[in-house]
């Protein structure tokens, strides 16, 4: 009975990632999609910051959804996600972040410092799971 259950909860697994897999992969290509259309508005905007800023935030976008794309096809070649994809979906997501609460500009010295002390514990991280990986 145990092995019927765990065999049910496998193909459950599969099927939940398959999917999640391919709604990234469809919004990976709708976000490149509008990426590439918007890329006019850099110059035709009024003003070319407004037009600058959605561009940088597209791209970062799909910089985390690459990265998450990246941890799902980790997990069918090992059976399991790695910390350090993990690691590296979390810094994109926060250098994301980080970037546009930096592009509009409401964020203090101390702000800029707690992010940046952010960062860099998952930089931390990331390098000390690669030490483990090595051992």
């Amino acid at each position: 009975m145990q092995e019927l259950v765990l065999k049910v909860y496998r193909i459950f697994i599969r099927i939940a990632f398959n999917v999640t897999l391919v709604i990234l992969i469809v919004a990976l290509f709708i976000g490149l999609a509008r990426t590439t259309l918007e890329l006019g508005l850099t110059v035709t905007e009024e003003t070319v910051r407004l037009g600058f800023k959605e561009l940088v935030t597209n791209v970062l976008s799909l910089v985390v959804v690459l990265e998450l794309i990246r941890a799902f096809i980790d997990f069918f070649e090992y059976d399991r996600i790695r910390v350090d994809i993990l690691m590296d979906v979390l810094l994109a997501f926060l250098t994301r972040e980080f970037m546009l609460k930096l592009f509009e500009g409401k964020m203090s010295g101390l702000d800029v410092f707690l992010w940046s002390l952010g960062i860099g514990g998952v930089v931390l991280a990331r390098m000390l799971s690669q030490i483990h990986k090595l051992k």
